[in-house]
């Protein structure tokens, strides 16, 4: 069984989570420059067995899918011809950067660490993943 991945994608930097191997817990990975994402990515799965990559999905409150989807689009279908043995998800990443934020503070984070550039994407990432988990899980019931 491979990890799942889930990125919080932006236009300049990326958030990045990952599942153990047995597919139970999300943890929060890194934070890239979008623009160096196609090679981080590559370089993963080079030592890394990856199945699924969730993408998060921007959508507004009446659930239409939000401007910044048109980039997102572009680069799943980019993703989806480079590697095409890995499969790809949408899951829905409305609120997650309050919710990131929101668990950053709860668990202690510093506000100096907050403050830095990238930690909210890869906790929103990891929250993404986690909401997929949950969902196929609650499927499989």
């Amino acid at each position: 069984m491979g990890r799942i991945l889930a990125i919080d994608y932006g236009t300049r930097r990326t958030g990045i989570a990952v599942t153990d191997q047995g597919q139970i817990i999300a943890s929060p990975l890194e934070t890239v420059l979008t623009h160096e994402l196609m090679l981080y990515l590559e370089a993963y799965f080079a030592k890394e067995k990856v199945e699924t990559m969730v993408v998060g999905r921007p959508r507004k409150l009446d659930n239409t899918d939000s401007e910044s989807m048109k980039p997102i689009q572009f680069f799943v279908q980019a993703f989806k011809k480079r590697f095409t043995q890995i499969q790809v998800e949408w899951m829905d990443e409305r609120f997650t950067s309050k919710l990131a934020m929101d668990a950053m503070v709860t668990g202690g984070m510093k506000k100096s660490e907050r403050r830095k550039k990238g930690q909210i994407d890869k906790v929103s990432a990891a929250i993404i993943l986690q909401s997929y988990l949950e969902l196929k899980n609650n499927r499989g019931r």
